[in-house]
């Protein structure tokens, strides 16, 4: 079966980017003018994604408006002879089907996902973090999803890291198939360098056949009450294979404030409206603060 479904799982209370996230979804928080969920749901999309599921929390309804009309700025727009500007407003409330549902108390990324289960029902699906994103014309998903297709199993990306960092990570243990897949024997929780089963750390996309839903009913909670999507897919390896898919580039981890800073500059660089005169603010401003 073809994946139709993506649920990204949004509830979570964007702690490390306050003050700014007291009053505002993390995931609202623009790189440029762009919403970084509109990244994800863009991703999505490219790659074939009919139906978007969004896991929110309380405080969270601008994220389900925003992927809806707004009569009122349409309307205002549409008077103004704002025609490029309506013509964006509307076609991100319809570029394709956006679901949400609430995730009542925040128990972790585990129960995140099995709180969509209602919306994604017995088949299988993507999932995609907001804290990463893609830019990579979607390569990355699809391949994920062609994998899928090849072989009815769920697949999970993997990156290279250095070895000393893998400790930040969950880490898995690789059996090569052929160029950029794995057969993942087994996954790692933050483990020391030394201790590390390889330098493959699991990143933010996910593939999954609907059996992971069992599998997250059966986990228990870890420290803090939450439930482990990493602990499921341990239990899932149990009884089906799960594969790694490897990338090297298109990522920002924009849960840290570095990446999300190099993201923004990165990205302005690349707009065709803003490029030109941004690249050369930044090499006035090397200049002028002697950066070297």
């Amino acid at each position: 079966m073809s994946v139709r479904k993506a649920v990204i799982p949004a509830a979570g209370l964007g702690t490390r980017f306050l003050p700014a996230t007291k009053a505002i979804p993390k995931e609202m928080l623009p790189i440029v003018d762009v919403p970084t969920i509109q990244y994800v749901v863009d991703e999505a999309i490219a790659s074939g994604i009919e139906h978007v599921v969004l896991v929110t929390g309380r405080g969270k309804d601008a994220l389900v408006d925003h992927f809806d009309r707004a009569p009122e700025l349409e309307q205002f727009l549409a008077e103004k002879g704002k025609d490029d500007l309506l013509a964006m407003v509307r076609d991100i409330a319809e570029k394709c089907e956006v679901i949400a549902i609430r995730q009542k108390e925040p128990r972790g990324l585990g129960h995140a996902v099995l709180a969509a289960r209602p919306a994604v029902g017995d088949e299988p699906f993507a999932v995609l973090l907001g804290d990463d994103i893609m830019v990579d014309d979607s390569r990355l998903l699809r391949s994920m999803l062609d994998c899928h297709e090849r072989y009815g199993r769920s697949v999970v990306a993997v990156l290279e890291v250095a070895r000393n960092d893998i400790k930040n990570y969950w880490c898995v243990s690789p059996e090569a198939m052929e160029e950029n897949l794995v057969r993942i024997r087994s996954i790692v929780e933050k483990p020391k360098p030394e201790d590390a089963p390889s330098n493959l750390a699991v990143i933010g996309r996910y593939v999954f056949t609907p059996e992971i839903f069992d599998a997250l009913d059966r986990i228990t909670p870890g420290a803090g009450g939450e439930l482990q999507l990493t602990d499921a897919i341990s239990l899932l390896l149990q009884t089906q294979t799960v594969f790694g898919y490897s990338f090297e580039t298109g990522r920002y981890d924009i849960g840290k404030k570095i990446d999300f800073l190099r993201a923004t500059v990165e990205l302005a660089l690349d707009r065709p409206d803003l490029g030109d005169e941004f690249k050369a603010f930044l090499a006035d401003l090397v200049q002028r603060r002697k950066i070297v």
